[in-house]
């Protein structure tokens, strides 16, 4: 199959990695529709490469299928979460979280920002190795636009491949949401989650425009770099969707780092200077003015899913463009299936790899597992401390109806727990909701250090079913972020 058409990519000793110019999206693709230079058809074509797609590509390919897996960007081999996202970011957040006081902020975040390139070379350059060993994939560099159902018209360079399959698996994932604020367009001293990763010289004064997950744990890093934060939130406070204790937690924990919260604050422009930005909000009923080195723009993402051409695949998007997908994770054509970000899910790399097995299910086992079979899915937002959830939160509980129980503490107050105070961060709060009638936990958030590994323990336990009082009563070992179970679980009213 290698021999029949295959665009390489090359990489040298220090992980670097050359390929083939795609042609910006217009005209040309267009007009190209209806011819190719070359033609393949596959049993599974995977457009995009995310964790849940090439999972699928190497399952795909191990079990003797002829698989095809496209990918138009050199710096997006393996997707997101190693490239842009969630290994890079906690790469800068560890580090910042580390920084002494006598390390210099601008050489400190220019050593940091090598090491989180270093890193990703070489994971892009294992996870192109971990398919171009198995010589039934096929690995074609270039953008893909579908010509019809289960066909795909390939441009790279000036070469062009039409793609047939059997199965498609449309894996694009998500991009930073382009906001309607005057002047926002990203460029000089304004930023998304992605750009800002390369800031060069260190911001010394940095505005967060959202108060979200991606917003909050910029902030936090870029404080511990010192450089000056300011967090402008729509919300009336910070992170609405939390319990009011745990959210105000948070707020303290960024506060004490140094990051000003200015809550029910609507951006309504920037302005890009020559070395410097200026942000125009309204809060209160009166418009402010900050000016800053740099500008985080951090309002949500967005389905990666222009100029695919879904129409003519027969895939139907929702009002928000994503990929709309039954529980099975089928779309509205036959044979295509949609796999982590670009379907609506929740956007976590763990949630594309379970896609993966439902998808894997369908294709190759009894077709019987879903995603209505997830329980208790985990997440972190990685503050310093982190923040960890899972669950139904005290508030939502009790609109529920449930016989709501909560024990809670600050990590500071727990004494059978001395992990947080041996590592110099007691900060934070372990907060978990119970069911008084079946003594089931319901939910929990835990900021603390290491709450990101405890979380994983919680929720097993509630897929499990394993009560509060089991949990309370178990031998964890010590000193561990773990044992501070014991002590808020005993704390239940």
């Amino acid at each position: 199959m290698r021999a029949s058409f295959r665009l390489d990519l090359r990489f040298a000793a220090d992980g670097s990695h050359e390929w083939p110019d795609c042609p910006s999206k217009g005209s040309e693709m267009t007009d190209r529709l209806g011819k190719a230079d070359h033609e393949e058809h596959v049993d599974l074509l995977v457009i995009g490469w995310g964790k849940g797609g090439k999972t699928l590509a190497g399952t795909a390919a191990r079990l003797g299928q002829r698989v095809a897996l496209i990918e138009q960007s050199a710096d997006m081999i393996g997707g997101s979460c190693i490239n842009v996202a969630c290994v890079p970011t906690k790469i800068l957040i560890h580090d910042a979280a580390v920084r002494r006081e006598s390390d210099d902020p601008d050489d400190y975040f220019a050593a940091a920002v090598a090491r989180r390139d270093t890193l990703t070379a070489a994971m892009r350059q294992k996870n192109f190795s971990l398919l171009d060993q198995l010589d039934s994939v096929l690995l074609v560099s270039g953008r893909a636009e579908f010509t019809g159902e289960r066909e795909v018209l390939v441009t790279g360079g000036d070469d062009t491949l039409r793609i047939t399959a059997d199965t498609v698996i449309i894996n694009t994932g998500s991009v930073p949401a382009v906001p309607s604020i005057n002047g926002a367009q990203i460029g000089g001293s304004i930023h998304n989650s992605e750009t800002l990763q390369h800031v060069s010289p260190l911001p010394r004064s940095l505005v967060v425009v959202g108060g979200g997950y991606v917003g909050l744990e910029f902030a936090g890093m870029f404080a511990h770099y010192d450089s000056a934060v300011t967090v402008l939130d729509r919300g009336e406070r910070l992170l609405g969707h939390e319990d009011a204790d745990v959210a105000e937690t948070v707020a303290e924990v960024l506060r004490g780092d140094g990051v000003t919260i200015i809550s029910g604050a609507t951006v309504t422009s920037v302005v890009d200077g020559d070395d410097r930005a200026s942000i125009t909000y309204l809060a209160a009923g009166e418009e402010h003015q900050i000016d800053a080195d740099a500008v985080l723009v951090a309002l949500g993402r967005s389905a990666a899913t222009e100029g695919l051409g879904l129409e003519r695949a027969g895939v139907t998007t929702d009002d928000r463009g994503y990929v709309v997908v039954d529980e099975y994770l089928r779309t509205s054509a036959p044979g295509v299936f949609a796999v982590g970000d670009v379907n609506g899910g929740p956007q976590f790399t763990y949630v594309s790899l379970d896609d993966n097995r439902t998808i894997a299910d369908q294709l190759f086992g009894d077709g019987q597992r879903s995603t209505d079979d997830r329980v208790a899915v985990p997440y972190t937002m990685f503050l310093t401390p982190p923040l960890s959830r899972v669950g139904l939160t005290e508030d939502q509980a009790r609109s529920e109806g449930y016989d709501v129980q909560v024990g809670v503490k600050k990590m500071a107050d727990i004494a059978a727990a001395p992990r947080a105070k041996i590592e110099g961060d007691p900060r934070g709060i372990v907060k978990f909701v119970v069911d008084g009638a079946t003594d089931q936990v319901l939910g929990a958030a835990l900021m603390h250090v290491h709450s990101q590994e405890v979380i994983n323990l919680v929720a097993l336990a509630i897929r499990h079913k394993i009560t509060a009082t089991a949990l309370r009563d178990s031998i964890y070992t010590h000193p561990s972020s773990t044992e501070a179970l014991n002590e808020v679980l005993a704390a239940l009213s």
